[in-house]
């Protein structure tokens, strides 16, 4: 019953101590809070449609046409990872429901493991896959 109290005592003392060092000015945490939002409004689109099924296939086509192979999809996640070998790309993709009317997309793209933030690249993207979203729900191959 000692060992839990002093070992309770230890992870508590290594976490506090931990935490400290993380302080940052209020000034700085505001700054890199809204650099975030600016950076999830780049990698985010909302597409009117329920279907997260055709959206993850549009997800999945737009990849591959951007030369990325598949690492992973998961359905019921609404994930999916996918990487471009000769550049060292990596991308996940996340499909979700927002609301009642629609589904909402967020790419999050890391080049030479570090994240790009250009929201050009973001805008194409995301106008490809409205295209292909486009011609999934129409049917069209």
């Amino acid at each position: 019953m000692g060992f839990s109290r002093i070992a309770l005592t230890a992870i508590v003392t290594t976490i506090s101590v931990g935490l400290s060092g993380c302080a940052t000015p209020k000034g700085q945490l505001m700054k890199l809070n809204t650099s975030q939002i600016n950076l999830r409004s780049m990698q985010t689109r909302a597409f009117d449609t329920t279907d997260e099924k055709k959206a993850l296939r549009s997800v999945i086509s737009t990849l591959q046409d951007f030369d990325f192979l598949i690492d992973e999809a998961n359905r019921v996640l609404g994930v999916v990872s996918a990487t471009r070998r000769n550049d060292w790309a990596q991308i996940t993709v996340t499909v979700r429901p927002r609301g009642e009317t629609q589904v909402e997309v967020r790419a999050n793209l890391e080049y030479n493991r570090k994240g790009v933030e250009d929201p050009s690249i973001y805008r194409k993207f995301f106008t490809f896959l409205e295209k292909s979203m486009f011609l999934t729900a129409h049917e069209v191959d």
